[in-house]
């Protein structure tokens, strides 16, 4: 039974998965994509957005929090260079969005024992799919704004509408 059992264990001991997990993480700071597993991607995601969250917090607070920040996310990816990496380049390209930083794309099949293999990536980082898309400004709505100009609009429609038929 797995009664109470919240993550996947991926088949390891505890010790393993940590150091597998911190070495995934190190490899997708520096590299910004990796492909592995569905699941390997699923349990990475859950272990580095959090510490992306740390290090974008990191640089909006005061020293104090910032090195625990930093101390914090170097027990977790044991690896100077990736948690450098994630405090300067990551968290600036990151500071304005508020959470989902990974992405998980299907590969398809692997050819020799046929497991389920995914690309996770840093979202901000391909070029791709952040080429055709202009960064837009993020404002909070009411639904109350939206009505009143969606009234306004219809009505100069409906003036050029009768200017037509006159004619």
């Amino acid at each position: 039974m797995r009664h109470g059992k919240k993550f996947n264990h991926l088949g390891r001991t505890a010790a393993h998965r940590k150091a597998m997990l911190a070495n995934m993480g190190s490899s997708l700071i520096e590299h910004k994509r990796i492909n592995t597993t569905v699941a390997k991607a699923k349990a990475l995601k859950r272990f580095i957005e959090p510490l992306i969250t740390k290090a974008k917090i990191e640089n909006n607070q005061t020293t104090e929090k910032g090195t625990h920040n930093r101390r914090v996310v170097f027990s977790n990816l044991r690896s100077k260079e990736a948690v450098t990496e994630l405090f300067t380049t990551v968290a600036e390209k990151v500071g304005d969005r508020p959470g989902g930083y990974t992405r998980i794309i299907k590969l398809g099949n692997r050819l020799g024992d046929n497991a389920d293999m995914a690309m996770i990536e840093l979202v901000d980082f391909n070029e791709l799919y952040n080429a055709g898309k202009p960064k837009k400004k993020s404002t909070r709505r009411s639904r109350r704004g939206g009505g009143a100009k969606k009234a306004e609009t219809p009505a100069p429609a409906a003036e050029t509408k009768t200017d037509d038929s006159e004619e």
